[in-house]
């Protein structure tokens, strides 16, 4: 597989999603969890959805429970608090795995497209991957990027 179009997700939901559905648009795609130093980032992300998503930016959350158990709730649990205490609207997407065997393969295959510090791996929650509007990653950031300083790339990208 070599493009976003060619992986699906669960949602938080449950529902099962085609990834193809955000071909043509700029989606930045960011592993997170609810009691980690970074969570403060999704007020961030949805600053950026909110500034950038009129022109075609989607932020793509996937909670993460491999990095110190920061990610403990159930979807339902993820989903109300991401709501609750940060207004995220952009789409969320069911727990992954993104290292190790059981790794989604999304993220075999971001990680794949721009290698980290780690090489292959993903150091910890919040490493973002932007991906342009052809479906290719165009760049990696580090869990400490704030992400607005990721707006100059999206608009570059838009």
């Amino acid at each position: 597989m070599t493009n976003l179009a060619d992986f699906s997700a669960t949602a938080i939901d449950g529902t099962d999603t085609d990834l193809s559905t955000y071909t043509g648009r700029v989606v930045l795609v960011a592993n997170t969890a609810s009691e980690c130093g970074f969570t403060p980032q999704y007020h961030g992300l949805q600053e950026l959805q909110d500034a950038y998503g009129d022109g075609g930016l989607v932020v793509l959350g996937f909670p993460c429970d491999q990095f110190g158990g920061q990610e403990p709730g159930d979807e339902a649990a993820i989903s109300d608090f991401c709501e609750a205490r940060f207004g995220v609207t952009f789409p969320l997407f069911a727990k992954v795995d993104v290292n190790g065997p059981d790794a989604h393969p999304l993220w075999v295959w971001l990680k794949d497209a721009r290698g980290g510090l780690l090489g292959s791996s993903v150091k910890w929650n919040f490493t973002k991957f932007l991906v342009g509007r052809d479906g290719e990653v165009i760049g990696r950031y580090a869990p400490t990027t704030e992400p607005a300083r990721i707006a100059q790339d999206i608009e570059k990208a838009l």
